[in-house]
């Protein structure tokens, strides 16, 4: 079987799904599969030198040739959005012209990031079906959903000209999509409403490594003296963007009625849209400490830096289904703080994982109830830990997604002959 794919970023590059493909192409090599690819040149957070090393690799192997890379030149990508939309739109040009003269595919698979890649996605798919007589499917992994994504993050309101757009764009590739990935139940309640018949969808959600993401011991983690931590303080771990529809302000409101028990502190790791506001905020508060992000390998030190670790989400955005670092944040054995929107996936999991504690969107003080809950009770503290870490093996874990991949990739295949 081969599978072609089109990534608006691929290694060297790390973003968030960096290792989902990285397990995924792992699978699809073990299980003899193929995957042609078309990326372009690496931008996102690489240096000039890289950049410069592989323009001059326009082709390489991986996994004993069943991986096959081709990239094509393309400029950095840049900071303003209207830059960054014209670079989406010129990459997934050059990967549609390329991609409709590819030999002996059996799917197309694409993502929602960027929201008109599907489209591309689609029309290849069309293309090559007629070149080879034969039905071509097209399988697409929707991670977000769009336009929803614009409203939550506040780029446009909804009945506006680029809100129903976006709905226009999304249709068409739900349409045309033969199987759509949901990455989770809220997602894939979303689009039905949209009008997506349900035989259409698999609810495959994102994972981790359990082998490689565990708990660290608090005397055996670097960050605490990097950062000039208080090892005794009880301490609440946030990390992650610091966007419209993260609502991560609930933090600070949490704090502000914490402010007398000193010996509890919120430490926030992150940067996004709303960094510098919440920068501002907090720098009038003693219980609150900002650093930028870590790298992606000290995941583990992060989420076991924290006597539990939040995850908070904007009122109003629960088609978004479960954010994918409350699967690292379990299988560090760390408890869960959940401001999120009530009757969720994420706080239905939370809750019948017993793995943590839930609270409403943007109710800091009910945040707040919640953190002195933990912090009083260290036996429940330990129990939801335990029981995040054995949720994580057992439901999260990438050997179990990955299989769920091969078998929709093998299903859509099948219904192709």
């Amino acid at each position: 079987m081969k599978i072609l794919r089109f990534p608006s970023y691929y290694e060297p590059e790390t973003v968030s799904s960096s290792h989902l493909t990285a397990d995924l192409e792992r699978a699809y090599a073990a299980e003899g599969f193929e995957v042609e690819l078309y990326a372009p040149t690496p931008t996102r957070g690489v240096s000039d030198e890289v950049r410069k090393k592989y323009k001059k690799i326009p082709y390489e192997e991986k996994l004993d040739g069943h991986i096959r890379v081709h990239r094509f030149r393309m400029g950095r990508e840049k900071r303003n959005p209207i830059l960054r939309a014209i670079r989406y739109i010129r990459v997934v040009l050059k990967q549609y012209r390329r991609g409709k003269r590819a030999r002996d595919v059996d799917i197309v698979m694409g993502s929602s990031t960027p929201p008109i890649l599907g489209i591309a996605c689609a029309k290849v798919a069309k293309k090559l079906s007629k070149k080879y007589r034969r039905h071509v499917p097209f399988v697409y992994v929707l991670q977000d959903v769009f336009p929803d994504s614009l409203s939550t993050t506040g780029l446009a309101r909804r009945g506006s000209l680029i809100y129903k757009i976006g709905t226009g764009i999304a249709n068409y590739i739900y349409k045309n999509a033969d199987i759509i990935i949901a990455i989770s139940e809220d997602i894939k309640k979303n689009i039905m409403e949209k009008g997506v018949p349900e035989e259409k969808i698999r609810v495959i959600h994102n994972w981790i490594n359990v082998d490689e993401v565990g708990h660290v011991e608090k005397g055996e983690n670097r960050l605490c003296e990097e950062l000039g931590l208080d090892p005794d303080k009880f301490r609440v771990v946030y990390a992650g963007n610091l966007g419209m529809a993260q609502g991560a302000e609930v933090l600070l409101d949490a704090a502000e009625r914490l402010r007398e028990h000193t010996d509890t502190e919120i430490v926030i790791f992150g940067t996004g849209a709303r960094a510098e506001t919440i920068k501002s905020r907090a720098e009038a508060m003693t219980n609150v400490r900002l650093f930028p992000l870590m790298p992606p390998e000290r995941v583990s030190e992060v989420y076991s830096l924290g006597d539990a670790c939040a995850v908070t989400c904007k009122r109003g955005t629960v088609g978004a289904g479960v954010p994918s670092k409350t699967w690292s944040i379990m299988a560090c054995a760390t408890p869960l703080l959940v401001a999120f929107d009530e009757g969720s996936e994420l706080t239905d999991t939370v809750e019948r994982a017993g793995a943590g504690l839930c609270s409403p969107a943007e109710d800091g003080e009910a945040l707040a109830v919640n953190i002195l809950k933990l912090k009083n009770s260290p036996e429940e503290r330990e129990k939801m830990g335990k029981a995040a870490r054995e949720y994580a093996e057992r439901f999260c874990s990438s050997g179990v997604a990955t299989a769920k991949y091969i078998d929709v990739l093998r299903e859509a295949a099948a219904n192709s002959k």
